[in-house]
């Protein structure tokens, strides 16, 4: 099965959704465009591997896992628009998101900057709560047998639990009550991505194939690990990230107080005394390539590249005797992780 059969599920997926937001009316029918943009530019990895999981096991259910794959991505879309709102970020992949959408429309109707901000922030709830619905609803519906959609439906609801208790986890850390350990951090990581990034599209697919239960529970230790791998990636690309090619902030995480693997291994260096102050607030560029000096200079940048690598690693050493071909590892960006991390400025 292609990628193309997956874009192709989704694109149906976005179309009926687009229907029914038209009958609701004008306004309604720009919040869904505005979320089917949001779907745009990513690298569809997580419906990949719910089809490249699903013919590994030689499964016979090859239009229910597009439309289980186009699920998958859905609920990415669903988390990322929330995500954003939750952080006060107004612009994801180099360009505005549902949020900033809004709030521009309402700026540009002459509202208040606040009635701007709480309209944009008020579009991008709606449309997230609109894509997690049609994600469950695809699922539901994937025309699979009665009990492998319950199934389904089971490690849906499991991943959108943990996630949120991630999300949730995120947000208080970044309270400033206290310090995260790394441990705690990387727990919290662990919540937050591999549930439903990694091990929910290899644990639906093996389901649709109808593997053992023996097999879709190791798929799920592979997707935790590579979830965390991935993760930690992103929290790199988060500070020393060009976000002219990643499309994401380079100051979001310092500015919000993300309490990452990252910083939690910067508090126990002799730096942290020296990046601390620039934690919490918005940086210049020239603060922020101060601070990506200092967390260079402390080890923790080496430490968190070497972290990623050595869960990449125990990932493949999972996936490999399954059958499950890593070169997918390469659309992810996780065949090496520090690789990936050449992106930085």
């Amino acid at each position: 099965m292609s990628s193309a059969s997956t874009d192709e599920a989704l694109r149906r997926l976005l179309d009926r959704g687009r229907s029914r937001a038209a009958a609701a009316g004008p306004d309604h029918a720009r919040l869904w465009e505005a979320l089917v943009a949001a779907t745009e530019g990513g690298k569809r990895f997580r419906p990949a591997l719910v089809v490249a999981t699903h013919d590994a096991f030689d499964g016979t259910c090859a239009a229910a896992a597009a439309d289980v794959g186009a699920a998958v991505e859905l609920l990415h879309t669903a988390f990322v628009i929330h995500d954003d709102v939750i952080d006060g970020d107004d612009v994801r992949r180099g360009r505005p998101n549902v949020s900033g959408t809004f709030r521009a429309r309402a700026h540009d109707a002459g509202t208040t900057d606040e009635e701007a901000a709480s309209y944009g922030r008020t579009a991008g709830i709606l449309a997230g709560d609109l894509a997690l619905t049609a994600a469950v609803r695809a699922v539901a519906t994937c025309g699979a047998p009665t009990d492998v959609t319950h199934r389904l439906l089971d490690l849906f609801d499991a991943a959108l639990h943990t996630t949120a208790a991630g999300e949730l986890a995120d947000v208080r850390l970044s309270l400033g009550i206290g310090s995260a350990s790394l441990r705690e951090s990387l727990a919290m990581e662990e919540q937050k991505t591999s549930a439903y990034s990694f091990a929910l599209p290899l644990q639906a697919g093996a389901v649709l194939a109808a593997a053992d239960d023996e097999t879709v529970a190791q798929l799920g230790e592979a997707g935790r690990v590579l979830g965390i791998s991935f993760q930690l990636v992103d929290d790199l690309l988060g500070v020393f990230g060009d976000p002219a090619r990643t499309g994401k902030s380079a100051t979001s995480d310092l500015r919000t107080r993300k309490q990452t693997p990252l910083l939690a291994h910067a508090r126990s260096t002799p730096q942290w005394d020296r990046i601390r102050p620039y934690v919490g607030r918005d940086l210049s560029d020239h603060e922020l390539g101060e601070v990506r000096r200092l967390l260079t200079a402390s080890g923790s940048r080496l430490f968190i590249e070497e972290l990623a690598e050595q869960h990449c690693t125990a990932a493949r050493e999972i996936l490999e005797p399954l059958g499950i071909s890593t070169d997918l590892l390469d659309t992810v960006g996780m065949r090496s992780p520090r690789a990936a991390t050449e992106v930085a400025a």
